[in-house]
């Protein structure tokens, strides 16, 4: 009996889908990155360009997002978050920067009209607390926050910050996601960004980029809420944007 052709509702996974849904938790980030990542002269990791949208399925750009408002979009994994903020001045790129293992890699800036948009991932980089929909100890403060200066010898108070309450880590998303106190051993990773005739769009990652480790420690968890390995697949065309205080239920603030 001769058997029908599955049409394009049915049909079976890529080869590429195929492989990467094989592969065990442990090993997902890994295959992962097999499959997409590529390493460029320039420093960055590139994956597959993902225009960011909002909840409409619109393409943003750099002139659709509030000044100080913390967004959060999914990138290069579907279950990887990113911090994105207009930080409405100009904020140029060529600060150097390292990682805790002692890579160096430069800090591009802002984009836009107005070089005032930057991207981040939202994975801490001390012990890797990040936003989920139920609750989040890490986020944009546009209000001023207090805290020990790195020497520990004085609190200084400042306002457009990242501040993760878990152990008060912050990072200062102006200069890259340097650390400013705490005990994060690095910045977050950068998100590269690109805007094209008005379209936002992510297509990389440099800096000190965490997904390996997220996905081991959290990869129980991740396979629950994103049913089954999906979580590790690579965001594909579009990722969507939620202002933070709509993606999480239950924001933690620590002053």
């Amino acid at each position: 009996m001769n058997r029908k052709k599955p049409t394009k509702l049915h049909a079976e996974p890529p080869p590429r889908r195929q492989f990467l849904e094989t592969c065990s938790v442990g090993m997902a980030m890994a295959c992962a990155g097999h499959a997409l990542a590529a390493e460029h002269p320039d420093g960055a990791t590139r994956y597959e360009p993902a225009t960011l949208v909002d909840t409409t399925g619109r393409p943003l750009g750099c002139d659709d997002l509030e000044v100080n408002r913390e967004y959060i979009f999914h990138y290069p994994f579907r279950s990887t978050p990113c911090f994105l903020i207009n930080l409405g001045e100009a904020r140029d790129g060529g600060l150097a920067m390292h990682t805790a293992n002692g890579a160096r890699y430069t800090w591009r800036g802002g984009i836009g009209s107005r070089k005032s948009v930057v991207a981040f991932s939202a994975i801490c980089a001390h012990k890797l607390s990040h936003p989920s929909p139920e609750v989040s100890f890490i986020g944009y403060r546009e209000r001023p926050v207090g805290f020990y200066n790195r020497s520990k010898d004085a609190i200084e108070r400042r306002s457009g910050v990242i501040q993760c309450c878990s152990e008060q880590s912050l990072y200062d998303p102006a200069q890259g996601a340097q650390v400013l106190s705490g005990p994060a051993p690095q910045p977050l990773a950068a998100i590269e960004l690109r805007e094209t005739d008005g379209k936002l769009q992510a297509i990389g990652v440099y800096g000190g980029a965490l997904f390996e480790q997220y996905f081991e420690r959290f990869g129980n968890r991740l396979m629950i809420t994103h049913r089954g390995e999906s979580y590790a697949l690579p965001v594909e065309q579009e990722t969507q944007v939620v202002p933070g205080d709509q993606y999480t239920r239950n924001r933690i603030s620590c002053g």
